[in-house]
């Protein structure tokens, strides 16, 4: 098996078709349809189920489709580091980021690549933590920004803030501001984002947190139907004042603060053990930990830095 290989599969896979796949490998057909055949009979099993209108994969296909889209993308990006050398950060990197981090650095991340990395194509994905995770998970992402990950051997994550969480709804639902106890958060009909994988994401301590998912009347897989639901009065939530900032300025949520206990999570900047770090990652690295700084010391972020 060798990158050209893989670089032929890839293009039968996502063409599921060989006449289309040798236009899109600039190769011909016959040649495509051997190295497909070598393939199969290195694996000892079939990648493709060959239909009239097409090839169908395999299980064992889907599976290979997997690896071989992480090992040509780390051979180019070795090659690409050995060549420059560090001299230049260039290349390809996608980045994926909870709400909160894509509402507080987005913007800024985007107009510093612009300005000072003309040669790297960013990527940016957003999404709730627990599917930002299984992008990271998956090589979807090289980098990513989550509350409360789960503790993986192939997970490297680095604490780098803080945040209070509150509790949020109409003043009609909750009162007016000042403390509330979580006993008396618990009592309100609570709506709730659902997190997936990385469950904890609302909360560092798991204990509240499971009364308070047992206690919801919703859950949610959208911030702004989580948004609508709190102005329309159908229920509160446990979030930050970052995530609601615009309803709380326009006065149409309010925010208390939880006591007895407080309330918290930790957001982690995280990347795969197994993925070796790159030049333009560990630069961007450095500016995501640089503008969380930013945000945080300018008070555009209400949180405690971490790093």
């Amino acid at each position: 098996m060798d990158s050209r290989q893989l670089r032929y599969f890839i293009a039968v896979y996502e063409q599921r078709n060989l006449s289309r796949a040798a236009d899109q490998a600039n190769v011909a057909q016959s040649a495509l349809s051997h190295h497909i055949a070598n393939l199969e009979a290195e694996f000892a099993t079939p990648l493709f189920e060959r239909k009239p209108r097409g090839m169908e994969p395999t299980a064992a296909g889907e599976r290979l489709y997997e690896h071989a889209r992480i090992i040509l993308r780390a051979m180019a990006a070795a090659e690409r580091e050995i060549k420059e050398g560090g001299s230049a950060i260039a290349g390809e990197i996608s980045i994926g980021m909870a709400n909160s981090g894509m509402k507080a650095i987005g913007v800024p991340l985007m107009r510093t690549v612009l300005a000072k990395y003309p040669n790297l194509k960013l990527s940016l994905t957003e999404s709730l933590s627990g599917a930002t995770l299984l992008h990271l998970m998956s090589s979807d992402v090289d980098l990513a920004l989550v509350y409360n990950p789960p503790s993986e051997k192939d997970l490297i994550a680095e604490p780098v803030l803080e945040e209070q969480m509150f509790c949020v709804g109409t003043e009609k639902l909750i009162g007016k501001k000042g403390p509330i106890t979580f006993e008396q958060v618990a009592q309100l009909p609570l709506i709730l984002l659902r997190h997936g994988l990385s469950a904890r994401a609302l909360l560092d301590d798991p204990v509240p947190l499971k009364r308070l998912e047992a206690n919801a009347i919703l859950h949610l897989n959208s911030t702004s139907g989580m948004i609508g639901a709190l102005t329309a009065g159908l229920g509160c939530t446990i979030a930050t004042t970052h995530f609601v900032s615009e309803p709380l300025k326009a006065r149409s949520l309010v925010a208390r603060e939880v006591i007895e206990p407080r309330l918290s999570r930790t957001l982690y900047l995280c990347r795969l053990r197994n993925r070796p770090m790159t030049y333009a990652m560990e630069e961007m690295c450095r500016l995501i930990r640089s503008l969380i700084a930013e945000q945080v010391g300018r008070g555009a972020w209400e949180a405690t830095l971490l790093i």
